[in-house]
């Protein structure tokens, strides 16, 4: 019976265009049902929950999967997310996968990474797990999200700080190997376009940045060169539109060496990276 109801399930999203209908009603009938999705087929009949079709209503209403379960999968870790901060994106992983590469080249013994724009905790995590002796410190403006990433990174060995990402970490400038960051970016005049669970349940804060959606960008660009030493990288990822654009923020005259930028797994533009210049 709950394969059944899965299948219609399945059809009710993707009549309400949620972006992947099958993957969702499998994951929220293992939520309500209290099994992974592997399992599903060993709940009898006699104990489906009727409360699915309550949280099927909310993801057809276009609440993200992530709000209705409370928790967001990102590389190895399990996040616990809600409303008031951003939902980790499978998207951004392979741009930690890049950072995670180019630290362990640097041939560092304890690498020092700063984490812009937090959020979740997602980037800043991934970094600490995968990268064992790096020191890592991350921030977060908003309060709202905090209360969230607290949570993620108790017990961990992330330095987390309340503060503007644009001032953050006086106390290490010059000295960072690399800088990450997934800011807001996306245009104002795009809004309309913006996919229902991130416009309507992604705070505004994490997700738009001036006409152009680059100003955060431009910020992060000064603050990078702050805190990076020479020879130090930065990783900032940007709207698989603005592939074109970034890349030229971080230009030689403002003290930058090989500025690239790289696709995602869909092979979209997805994070542009660059080298702080040797004096």
């Amino acid at each position: 019976m709950l394969l059944a109801e899965v299948a219609q399930a399945t059809q009710r999203l993707a009549d309400a265009g949620v972006p992947s209908p099958r993957n969702d009603a499998e994951e929220l009938a293992a939520f309500v049902h209290g099994v992974k999705r592997g399992e599903l087929h060993t709940v009898k009949d006699a104990d489906f929950d009727a409360r699915y079709w309550e949280v099927i209503a909310r993801r057809e209403a276009r609440e993200p999967l992530q709000h209705i379960t409370g928790h967001a999968y990102f590389r190895y870790l399990e996040l616990q997310v809600g409303p008031g901060v951003f939902v980790p994106r499978p998207e951004t992983e392979s741009v930690v996968g890049w950072a995670i590469d180019a630290v362990r080249a640097m041939d560092v013994v304890e690498p020092l990474i700063v984490d812009l724009c937090t959020g979740s905790g997602a980037i800043a995590l991934a970094l600490a797990q995968e990268v064992p002796r790096s020191r890592v410190h991350a921030v977060e403006l908003s309060e709202d999200a905090l209360r969230w990433t607290r949570k993620n990174v108790e017990g961990s060995r992330v330095d987390l700080r309340q503060g503007d990402a644009l001032e953050a970490f006086r106390d290490l400038d010059g000295q960072v190997d690399l800088v990450i960051s997934n800011p807001p970016y996306i245009p104002l005049t795009e809004w309309e376009y913006v996919a229902p669970e991130a416009r309507d349940h992604d705070p505004e804060l994490a997700l738009f940045s001036g006409e152009d959606g680059l100003d955060l960008i431009r910020g992060i660009e000064r603050t990078a060169h702050r805190l990076l030493r020479p020879g130090g990288v930065v990783v900032v990822e940007h709207a698989d539109t603005q592939g074109g654009q970034v890349p030229w923020i971080f230009t030689e005259e403002r003290g930058w060496a090989d500025a690239a930028d790289h696709p995602d797994l869909n092979n979209r533009p997805r994070f542009a990276t660059a080298r702080k210049a040797m004096p």
